[in-house]
């Protein structure tokens, strides 16, 4: 078993999140907290002999201050764990101070350093006025950082106006911030001039935030800077390069993506990873990626395990699945928990959940309700939610309130019910809305309606529409649709093909395929053909098992010919009940037969009895020789 919105999980930065990292760290893919600063000379170069953002420890203030306190305090050994925590402490406050002094004393670098360590644990007063000290002095990490300050503030032109500046001076990130900002004023143009300025240089956020603006722009580059942006280790870019790998028919590479972005814990990589798995063959590792996903809070993943564990018999572990997925509001899950619950004829928990479903949003909790009800012969609660899931748009929800509707007489407001579920792509109300022009006498309406509902697959449709071909003696016709609707699980259409072919003679094996499919159906007709067929070949047991079947399923002509079987076999008394049940369910020539043995017994007024039975029920040939062996008996009881 049925995805609209934003394909962002949150990955995606907003302009107050960019940093510039040109100090040798690597950026990833989202940022944690503050943000590191580039360290530059005075004229704006790249020192890249300093400290790297990766070696700043992120501390609060309070955490600063009490590593300072235990420079002057004995050490106390609380363990590995404390001891590393302190040392590291001690050196960031080290750190700060050496920075705080430089700084004053006039240093830029020093003040750019300290703004951005400042800047990361969320000082945002302390860090300022070094961070534009430093900035005024033309380092562009420091104008960089400087507008992500003020973005966090709130200032959001004054940050573009320090971000243009480090762009200008280089500055990758900057250009990324920037370009977010100038995309979300309504600037595109301008956005994408500086996010493809921030891609060229390799920024894996500026690379996939062009791709994401070229792709909303449907341009064929976005697939370009998605790549770029994935091959840096970025995972919704990845992610989306494999979604639309998939678009374009290339599954293979598809997987690759989704692959590398599921590798990288992103939930619904692993999920449409999953799928591709499943749909062909691969269940094992499909369930290990669905799993992943849904561990990684991807309700829509569990919802898929659930049904994988279903499909392998492990029902019990598919109902945990869903109703994790249920409880996190997927209303497939809740579905499906509810159809269990049905199924084992738990009735009240499986409506608990279908209204689950409902209020998750899916209208199939309405459908569902409905059968629900229907079921318990709530007749009239069932119509009020087939009508409720019908207004929603669910086809076959307006398929069952027509039919609703049509059994109470109320053949007008069926057929737009009717209508409405056909021309939403239900079979079965296409193929109802030609029973209901049929019904009227509409032949070529009704035809055109089976014709869909025959080209989508339905049986009884493409049986329609055989029968009209044969009737118009167009054989070949004919057997073109009998072969459609036997196809799609008609046994009444299985048994017209395999009589029409017995009829024409030169299809023997193919005939006995169809009987065969349409008896294993519990088409009666069908059986008694096999049981005849089987008899035919002295197959007798094969021919009994039969004709027992379909006897037993209320066939007269069944049961009579048991009767002769099981007498040839020596058991008068077993068919001579198959005799009386044909008999009783007006077969002819059972009664006959039943009027000779009363006869042979010397049972005269049975015999009579029957003869008038088997004259009454025929056919032609049987009436008359009851009628003359009824004389006979006359004369004889007159004498």
């Amino acid at each position: 078993m049925k995805l609209i919105g934003n394909n962002g999980t949150g990955e995606r930065q907003a302009a107050g999140s960019s940093a510039d990292t040109e100090t040798g760290a690597r950026p990833t893919e989202q940022a944690t907290g503050g943000l590191p600063a580039q360290r530059g000379t005075a004229t704006g170069a790249v020192d890249v002999t300093g400290y790297g953002p990766e070696s700043l420890v992120h501390l609060t203030a309070d955490q600063a201050a009490a590593g300072a306190a235990r420079d002057l305090a004995p050490a106390v050994d609380d363990g590995d764990d404390s001891f590393e925590t302190a040392l590291a402490a001690r050196e960031q406050a080290a750190l700060e101070a050496r920075h705080r002094g430089s700084a004053d004393a006039g240093d830029p670098n020093a003040a750019s350093q300290l703004g951005a360590l400042l800047l990361r644990r969320g000082d945002l007063r302390d860090a300022e006025p070094y961070l534009r000290s430093a900035a005024a002095a033309g380092l562009r990490a420091a104008a960089n950082n400087l507008g992500v300050l003020l973005h966090q503030q709130g200032h959001r032109a004054e940050a573009a106006q320090w971000w243009r500046q480090a762009a200008v001076a280089g500055s990758a990130p900057a250009a990324h911030a920037l370009g977010l900002q100038l995309r979300d004023q309504g600037e595109e143009e301008a956005a994408e001039y500086w996010l493809h300025f921030a891609a060229e240089q390799g920024h894996p956020l500026g690379a996939y935030a062009l791709g994401d603006l070229m792709e909303h722009r449907r341009d064929v580059r976005a697939e370009r800077w998605f790549k770029a942006a994935a091959d840096s280790g970025h995972r919704e870019a990845a992610y989306r390069l494999a979604r639309m790998r998939e678009a374009a028919g290339d599954k293979d590479t598809a997987e690759t993506w989704y692959r590398t972005a599921a590798a990288r814990s992103h939930a619904r990589a692993a999920l449409r990873l999953g799928v591709l798995l499943e749909a062909r063959g691969d269940l094992d590792e499909a369930a290990r990626w669905y799993r992943q996903s849904a561990q990684n809070g991807e309700a829509r993943a569990a919802c898929a395990l659930g049904f994988l564990l279903r499909d392998t018999g492990d029902l019990s572990a598919a109902a945990e699945w869903w109703q994790e997925a249920a409880e996190a509001g997927d209303g497939t899950a809740a579905n499906a928990l509810g159809a269990l619950h049905a199924g084992r004829g738990e009735s009240t928990v499986a409506e608990r959940w279908y209204r689950a479903a409902l209020d998750a949003g899916d209208h199939n909790g309405a459908f569902n309700l409905g059968l629900l009800c229907a079921g318990a012969g709530r007749e009239a609660q069932a119509e009020q939610w087939y009508r409720r899931a019908a207004y929603a748009g669910h086809r076959e929800a307006c398929n069952a309130l027509a039919i609703v509707l049509l059994q109470r007489g109320d053949e007008s407001g069926a057929e737009p019910w009717f209508s409405k579920a056909a021309e939403a792509g239900s079979v079965d109300g296409a193929f109802n809305l030609g029973v209901l022009h049929a019904g009227r006498g509409e032949t070529r309406q009704a035809q055109e309606w089976y014709a869909r509902a025959a080209a989508e697959g339905h049986g009884e449709a493409a049986l329609q529409l055989a029968v009209a071909q044969e009737q118009r003696g167009n054989l070949a016709g004919a057997l073109e649709r009998y072969r459609q609707a036997a196809d799609g699980g008609s046994a009444e259409g299985g048994f017209r093909l395999a009589s029409l072919l017995d009829r024409r003679g030169d299809a023997d094996a193919e005939a006995e395929h169809w009987y065969a499919i349409a008896a294993d159906a519990g088409h009666r007709r069908a059986q008694v053909r096999m049981g005849v067929r089987a008899a035919e070949r002295g197959a007798l047991q094969i021919a009994e098992s039969w004709y027992r079947r379909a006897a037993e399923g209320g066939s007269r002509s069944a049961a009579f010919n048991l009767g002769l079987l099981l007498a040839r076999q020596d058991s008068e008394a077993e068919a001579m009940l198959w005799y009386t049940r044909a008999a009783d369910a007006g077969h002819g020539r059972a009664a006959l037969r039943l009027a000779l043995l009363a006869l042979r017994r010397g049972e005269a007024r049975q015999a009579e009895n029957w003869c008038k039975r088997a004259a009454e029920y025929g056919p032609a040939e049987v009436a008359e020789r009851a009628g003359r062996l009824l004389g006979a008996l006359n004369a004889e009881l007159s004498a």
